[in-house]
């Protein structure tokens, strides 16, 4: 669905996001606690700086940090830096268009404007879903996982 470049970079930036308000995370460590090629890291979180997402300082204390709070950047936005604009198809030629007589009957533009329309629907979530409310909905999901388990046992 996404590249490992952005898969990488939203592991990256919710890492961030639960250190935000602490000191700057060095590359080395952050590659290190979610298994990423360094260099990889190294490009992606430069594009990310580039686009203000990230910033970072030098020297000793040095490292990344989020240059805005995790309730201000979507993983749309983080996407889009590190992958463009997304879109979705299931179509890997020609556009299904109308047909010769101008109508759009036939059942290949019905599917492509579903698609379209699914598309749509998952940019929406991207584009509204924050670090914060990301960060905010994986706790939840353990805290209801470690429910379980203490019950259970």
């Amino acid at each position: 669905m996404f590249s490992r470049r952005a898969h990488y970079g939203l592991l990256a930036v919710l890492h961030l996001a639960k250190q935000f308000g602490s000191s700057p995370v060095l590359i080395a460590d952050l590659a290190a606690e979610q298994c990423i090629p360094k260099k990889f890291l190294e490009q992606i979180l430069l594009d990310l700086r580039k686009a203000r997402i990230l910033e970072s300082k030098s020297g000793k204390g040095g490292g990344y940090r989020l240059g805005r709070p995790p309730g201000e950047i979507t993983l749309g936005e983080v996407i889009e830096v590190l992958d463009g604009r997304v879109r979705f198809s299931v179509f890997s030629g020609k556009k299904p268009g109308a047909d010769q007589d101008g109508s759009a009957d036939q059942p290949g533009y019905a599917i492509h404007m579903i698609m379209t329309d699914v598309s749509d629907a998952i940019s929406r979530i991207l584009d509204y879903t924050t670090l914060e409310a990301a960060l905010r909905r994986s706790r939840t999901v353990s805290l209801r996982a470690a429910g379980k388990t203490n019950s259970a046992g």
